[in-house]
């Protein structure tokens, strides 16, 4: 295999700081798609089977099937979550869309691969594949920046995700900095849309499970970064990112009539969690200070 040139955000800034002061980015309209030509590894991490495949840009992809029990949800968030991540400089690996053919499990030998392969023909979701990269260790440093914890602490809070725990930080150290991964458990609101539609209230509650977050412990003030990250969140960033998901995985959702309904509801929602008074920063606050 060719390698293939890498963009290194801070490579070659040892300890590089996060920057406090940042801006949306400017995000493409869409995600860069790339076409799988050859599965390489499954990683067995979790339920989902993620995947280690190469595409034909030579580069290396941890590929989230469509086919996974997790189903096509998972995927949306990861891709809303993870470009808003970008958008406000957070360090997290590029995303792709991955075309699978309908036979390229033709030769795999593993049955449950295999299985997954069939049933994931089409548009899957890849994560640009960090070569070397070391899972994050609490006990073990090294200690991250407290502006990016206190940042990422806001990001999942403000998204509802549940999975970035001690016991599962889904956060890698890479050429000196911290990358946040796999935020497929996002936006939980998705799998239950019928209850957020009915209560006017869903998305202003509190978030109670940010008590659990890894990072918690070494955040600076969560209000701060309120202060600095919730006016870069505008509805035309909030209209940008749900339009990087593929229609294909909105599709079928009963509680809508149409895929735009359904693209409008995830700017809807979201617009309205960020309504002043934030519950979820005095929440997350409240656990970091231990009050």
């Amino acid at each position: 295999m060719r390698p293939r040139p890498r963009r290194i955000p801070g490579h070659g800034e040892r300890g590089a700081r996060f920057s406090v002061v940042g801006h949306a980015s400017t995000l493409p309209a869409m995600l860069r798609t790339v076409a799988a030509t050859r599965y390489v590894t499954p990683f067995r991490e979790g339920g989902s089977l993620p995947g280690l495949c190469e595409a034909d840009d030579d580069g290396l992809y941890v590929v989230k099937f469509y086919g996974a029990g997790q189903g096509p949800k998972a995927l949306v968030a990861e891709v809303i979550v993870g470009e808003l991540a970008r958008a406000l400089e957070l360090p997290v690996p590029e995303l792709v869309l991955v075309e699978l053919d309908a036979r390229f499990a033709a030769g795999e030998p593993h049955w449950e691969v295999k299985e997954l392969l069939d049933r994931s023909p089409g548009t899957n979701l890849g994560v640009d594949f960090l070569p070397g990269a070391l899972g994050f260790a609490p006990a073990v440093g090294p200690r991250p920046e407290p502006d990016l914890a206190a940042a990422f602490v806001w990001l999942d809070a403000f998204t509802m995700n549940v999975d970035r725990t001690a016991r599962n930080p889904n956060l890698l150290h890479w050429h000196g900095r911290l990358y946040g991964i796999d935020h497929g458990a996002a936006l939980y609101m998705q799998h239950r849309w019928a209850d957020a539609l009915r209560d006017p209230g869903h998305a202003r509650r509190q978030f109670p499970q940010v008590r659990d977050h890894v990072l918690l412990p070494f955040a600076a003030s969560i209000a701060d970064a309120d202060a600095r990250l919730a006016p870069q969140v505008t509805d035309d960033l909030l209209r940008t990112l749900v339009d990087l998901v593929p229609a294909a995985w909105l599709e079928g959702e009963p509680a809508f009539a149409s895929v735009d309904d359904n693209r409008a509801a995830y700017v809807d929602y979201l617009r309205r969690r960020l309504i002043a008074p934030r519950a979820f920063v005095e929440e997350a606050e409240r656990a970091r200070t231990g009050a």
